[in-house]
């Protein structure tokens, strides 16, 4: 994986992660917690300060992050598209990675989008059982029970948390994907994040739970089909007028962020990772690079 997050290396000292541990309030009462980051593709290439910003607020909760990078892909585009074998050939050295790394000490698997933490939690049994390897189905369900959504970790450490608190005030919406609310029911921890930002105003509105229109190779296949969801989405923000849409997935914010674009929308489109990392204290969001 080419992301700029070698200093995560399994086999090397966690200087950042120390460093920012010190920073922290002497107000939290949770230990420090091990945890190994799974980048996932779409970070890697196109959007690596997304990982970087989903790392230092993990740091900042007093998690120790590792990062072992002979890990792959998951295997979710394949799967999808109804390719098992290929999918399990690419999710096995991934799953290798965070098996050794939990071996090595990890308690959880973090994945900072929820199609990805999806696919390791609740699929991939199914995928290696499929292609006939009961061997790996059991391994991937001993790892899926300690993986985590990076929002559902984080919220779980809010405690460690230092005070966050944005520059300027920012009115945001949420954007609810599908993943995070069908298949892993985590849609509470945004809010309550977002919630602990002084400056961030999270608003209602009647899009934050309807398809983005992406669906992976959906997104691409019928885009007629996509494109028309998308903007039924957009649409949604007339009269609420917010300054950032905000999500967990990375692939459905490209998705809106580019169809916004096209449409002239005047709105910016983040994951939470970086609002977060944002409202960090400049002391500890620089300790935790």
């Amino acid at each position: 994986m080419g992301i700029a997050l070698d200093d995560l290396r399994a086999d090397a000292p966690d200087v950042a992660g120390i460093k920012a541990e010190a920073q922290m309030t002497d107000e939290s009462t949770e230990d420090p917690l091990r945890v190994s980051f799974l980048i996932t593709c779409v970070v890697d290439i196109v959007a690596p300060e997304v990982g970087e910003a989903a790392v230092r607020t993990l740091r900042a909760a007093r998690c120790t992050v590792s990062c072992d990078l002979s890990q792959t892909c998951c295997g979710q585009p394949a799967w999808n598209a109804g390719f098992a074998e290929d999918a399990a050939a690419v999710a096995r050295p991934t799953l290798a990675a965070l098996e050794a790394e939990l071996g090595r000490g990890a308690e959880y698997v973090v994945v900072p989008a929820g199609s990805c933490a999806t696919m390791v939690r609740l699929f991939w049994p199914e995928l290696f059982e499929i292609v006939g390897d009961p061997d790996a189905a059991a391994r991937a369900r001993r790892v899926g029970e300690r993986t985590r959504e990076w929002s559902e970790l984080l919220a779980e450490r809010a405690a460690s948390l230092p005070k966050l608190r944005l520059s300027e005030p920012r009115k945001v919406v949420l954007h609810q994907s599908c993943h995070r609310q069908r298949e892993l029911d985590v849609t509470p921890p945004l809010a309550r994040l977002l919630g602990l930002v002084d400056g961030c105003e999270t608003v209602e509105w009647t899009g934050a739970d309807r398809c983005c229109g992406f669906g992976g190779a959906s997104g691409v296949t019928p885009p007629d089909a996509s494109e028309a969801m998308t903007d039924e989405k957009l649409r949604a923000l007339v009269g609420v007028d917010p300054d950032v849409l905000v999500g967990c997935d990375t692939s459905c914010l490209l998705h809106l962020r580019g169809r916004a674009d096209a449409l002239g929308t005047p709105v910016e489109v983040r994951h939470v990772a970086q609002i977060l990392q944002d409202a960090l204290p400049v002391a500890v969001a620089r300790s935790g690079a």
